[in-house]
């Protein structure tokens, strides 16, 4: 019974919190998936700025850790001021989706503008040139109207 309970406890399933504004290097480096490097970044940039106050804060400050890690590590026994759940995690692809959707209503609101001002100005070109039409045709027929006249 010992040995699975040993076993259980070297396959990484128990671990205890750590306290990331707390911890010093030996207990950061004890959460799995944290190694000597984040270990000293977390504690140099907490020293230099302050307590971190969520998981948001943390991986926006330390260079290399990022949302998923966050998660990973808490879920490894790392707390933030005694939570031991991330925060809740921007969907990006719904924000990309968003995103993408409302630059393409603009896109189509600008297509549509330059398609309402190209047939503006073709309407007022066809009008001009039916205007010019007319008046050649007047003039044409002045002119023969004055040729008959002189003969």
């Amino acid at each position: 019974m010992a040995a699975f309970v040993g076993l259980f406890l070297l396959s990484g399933h128990a671990f205890a919190k750590v306290e990331i504004n707390s911890a010093d290097q030996a207990a950061l480096e004890s959460v799995r998936g944290l190694g000597p490097s984040k270990a000293k970044a977390i504690l140099l940039e907490r020293k230099k700025n302050g307590p971190f106050k969520d998981s948001t804060d943390l991986h926006t400050r330390v260079k290399g850790i990022g949302e998923k890690t966050v998660e990973r590590l808490m879920q490894n026994g790392l707390t933030i001021n005694n939570k031991t759940v991330a925060g809740p995690v921007k969907d990006k692809s719904t924000t990309k989706t968003k995103e993408t959707s409302s630059k393409r209503t603009a896109d189509k609101e600008k297509e549509a503008a330059q398609k309402e001002k190209s047939e503006k100005a073709s309407s007022e070109k066809t009008a001009k040139q039916s205007r010019k039409a007319k008046e050649d045709t007047k003039e044409g027929g002045q002119n023969n109207q004055k040729g008959r006249e002189a003969s």
